[in-house]
């Protein structure tokens, strides 16, 4: 009681805050794995997800391939005749800047341009089609090839060098005078045969540095190329111009080492093979559809209806509550007559559900037999374009023929070009060490790379995402909570039981909940200068968070001590402390708070647990009436005198005006909280309301907790003596 002391004086409160410090905080590392272990499931669907995510992009992404040559650059010595005491000046800043220009000129533009026009690259579709580059913007790439002006093929000259430059890589090799020249692509062949002929360019230019004596050979073969260039520019326009004139659009060619065409796939020829694809697929998806209708492959469409799944849970739900009733009334209760009802109801609700199950397979089969006459259609229409195609092509070929012969005759003419030029200029300083191989396999992207990037970001985001829970759960989870959450002192915690179990635990001292109530009886021995309290009661925010047991059960112990103990009833409103001692609820507190003075009939003795008690006794029209008076403080301080400890089991506090009455009597409230029951906002606003009376709250008992989040172990078997099974 607030102003109630002991014989010796005034009582005196210990610091229970330091006693939580020492014996009932839970260390931070079993907090974080307590809120990983409540948040398990999201983790993993976090992880999974993002693991998932690194693979199906990784695999999503287009591979690149890097095809690696290695050349020899050597500094041309000069021709100085060596005289005695003279030497040729050789610095090393000398060989810097040479080698230095040297990779230069391997990253120029100048070479980017001669690589392109060597591999003809502005004519080949596919190579801007694996770096996913419309040059001309349109998204039909061979056919702005045929019908291409000059202005679009500078821009397609431009963009593959570009392109060039882009992939290619030059890394000297430290210590010597190596240098290697690496192109990614996604083609293995493409890298190797773009790094040989940057290699080979590179030589070439490097001679054609060196022309001093051809001027005139060289000369009459540049005329002889611009000639043969315009013709060969005018066969390729008169090939344009048919194509577009017969509607022959070519998607891919394939030509002999020498350039000659020899196989061309045209967009009639592609379509046609398409189509028929899809038609295949059609044709499939129509006969499945066919049988699902027919009743021959089952109808799995119900089954997995969600809609329908969740009406036949609920009939059986409600079933199961009808017949549950079903045992004690009629069925014309009310109550069974409303779930008869709700069970009829929903039986027409999985009828309607069924009956659009069947409808739409019936739908899908429609609609799949459309698709499959709209591609057929479609093919027949195709065939047609391709016969008329077949005849068209003879002429094409004509002028492709033409246009291999001089494209021949201007690959020759140039070549030749080269050679007079190379006749006159001796040895080289540049030599191929390794030519450039297709590499066996892809360089980027790397899985177990992107996939270990993607657990990192999964851990990230479930980090994040506890946090975020724990934030927003605004609910006591454990006793470390207490103190942090409430400021209130964590007296102790007791693993999630039934009422009847707890009580048959209570008969056994090597139980889990013995262990558990005995340590708060511990922790009350520390709260008072008297050791454990002379009075105080246990409440609750609201009702069913297991205070009464809690009460019952640190009676037992307390009078395990050989102490004499009083256990009073004092929830008048819904007394329950008689059903749990089996004992009659005639006579109790409501009897002395309206004037009853005889304590001797009142008060019972328990045998099973060895303490006295008092029932709440007849429940009184005004519960706070009677409490308001000074006979509850003068009944505590009676009883005092002749029990060591008294205890109340209170009545729940929010909405009822017990509780700040009750506590005016006692020394102090012990508060009980259901784990992951009110929320911290109710528990709160119940705490302020026991403060406002003036009264001293020792502590809070956090009950119901779950084995793995109570950080008390409690998932444990009791191994010292005989071992007896216990919560897991």
């Amino acid at each position: 009681m607030n102003n109630n002391s002991p014989s010796n004086g005034q009582t005196v409160f210990a610091d229970t805050d330091l006693y939580a410090d020492l014996n009932h905080e839970t260390p931070i590392l079993i907090q974080y794995w307590h809120a990983i272990l409540r948040h398990k499931i999201a983790i993993a669907i976090i992880l999974a997800v993002c693991i998932a995510v690194g693979i199906i992009s990784t695999l999503l992404m287009t591979p690149y391939y890097t095809s690696t040559a290695t050349v020899e650059i050597n500094r041309e010595q000069d021709k100085v005749t060596n005289v005695e005491g003279v030497t040729a000046s050789d610095s090393t800043s000398q060989n810097l800047e040479f080698y230095q220009t040297q990779y230069s000129l391997l990253e120029s533009r100048s070479l980017a341009e001669r690589v392109v026009r060597a591999q003809n690259l502005v004519a080949k579709d596919d190579f801007f089609e694996k770096f996913n580059v419309d040059p001309d913007n349109t998204g039909l790439l061979t056919e702005n090839v045929k019908t291409q002006s000059a202005a679009q093929r500078d821009a397609r000259f431009k963009l593959a060098a570009d392109i060039l430059q882009e992939h290619i890589s030059i890394s000297p090799i430290r210590g010597s005078s190596l240098v290697e020249i690496s192109f990614q692509s996604p083609s293995a062949a493409l890298s190797a045969q773009i790094a040989n002929t940057w290699v080979e360019q590179f030589i070439a230019s490097n001679l054609d540095r060196r022309f001093s004596s051809t001027a005139d050979a060289r000369k009459f073969l540049e005329a002889q190329l611009a000639d043969l260039k315009q013709k060969l520019e005018d066969s390729e326009r008169n090939l344009s111009a048919y194509a577009d004139n017969k509607q022959i659009i070519t998607l891919s060619s394939e030509q002999t080492p020498d350039g000659k065409t020899i196989s061309q796939t045209t967009l009639a020829s592609a379509n046609l093979e398409a189509l028929n694809a899809a038609l295949a697929v059609a044709i499939a998806d129509r006969i499945a559809a066919e049988s699902e209708a027919n009743g021959r492959a089952g109808n799995k469409n119900a089954l997995t209806n969600a809609a329908l799944n969740n009406l036949r849970q609920e009939r059986a739900k409600v079933q199961a509550e009808y017949a549950k009733l079903m045992v004690q009334f009629e069925p014309e209760y009310p109550a069974a007559k409303a779930l008869a009802s709700q069970v009829a109801a929903l039986d027409r609700s999985i009828a309607t559900e069924e009956a659009r199950s069947r409808t739409g397979t019936s739908s899908r089969y429609q609609e799949a037999l459309d698709r499959e006459q709209q591609l057929r259609a479609q093919v027949n229409s195709l065939k047609n374009e391709f016969s008329g195609e077949r005849r068209d092509s003879i002429q094409y070929n004509i002028f492709q023929r033409e246009v291999d012969t001089n494209r021949q005759l201007y690959d020759g003419l140039l070549q030749r070009y080269k050679e007079i030029g190379v006749a006159g200029v001796g040895t080289n300083n540049i030599s191929v060490v390794d030519r450039a191989q297709p590499p066996a396999g892809p360089s980027s992207p790397h899985l177990m790379l992107n996939i270990a990037l993607a657990i990192l970001t999964g851990m990230g985001l479930a980090a994040a995402y506890v946090f975020i829970m724990e934030q927003i759960d605004q609910t006591v989870k454990d006793p470390s909570d207490l103190k942090f959450k409430l400021g209130i002192a964590p007296l102790g915690s007791i693993p999630d039981l039934d009422k009847e179990d707890i009580l048959i635990s209570l008969g056994d001292k090597k139980s889990v909940a013995w262990e558990a109530y005995l340590s708060i009886r511990t922790s009350l021995a520390f709260l008072t200068d008297h050791g454990v309290p002379r009075s105080f009661l246990l409440t609750s925010t609201r009702a069913n968070e297991g205070k009464s047991t809690s009460t019952l059960a640190l009676a037992a112990v307390l009078a395990s001590t050989k102490k004499r103990i009083l256990l009073i009833d004092g929830d008048m409103r819904n007394p329950s402390l008689h059903e749990m001692l089996n004992g009659k609820n005639t006579n109790g507190l409501s009897n002395y708070l309206a004037g009853e003075d005889n304590l001797d009939k009142l008060i019972c003795h328990d045998s099973l647990y060895d303490f006295d008690t008092m029932f709440a006794g007849p429940i009184p029209p005004n519960a706070a009436e009677l409490l308001s008076s000074t006979r509850m403080r003068e009944l505590v301080a009676k009883l005092s005198e002749t029990y060591d400890t008294v205890i109340i089991d209170a009545p729940p506090v929010l909405g009822l005006a017990d509780i700040p009455l009750l506590a005016d009597s006692v020394e102090g409230v012990i508060y009980t909280i259901e784990a992951g029951g009110v929320k911290l906002r109710g528990i709160q606003a119940a705490l302020q309301r026991v403060r406002s009376s003036h009264a001293h709250i020792f502590g809070g008992i956090v009950t119901k907790v779950q084995a793995k989040h109570g950080g008390y172990g409690y998932a444990y078997e009791y191994s010292y003596g005989n071992k007896t099974p216990t919560v897991d």
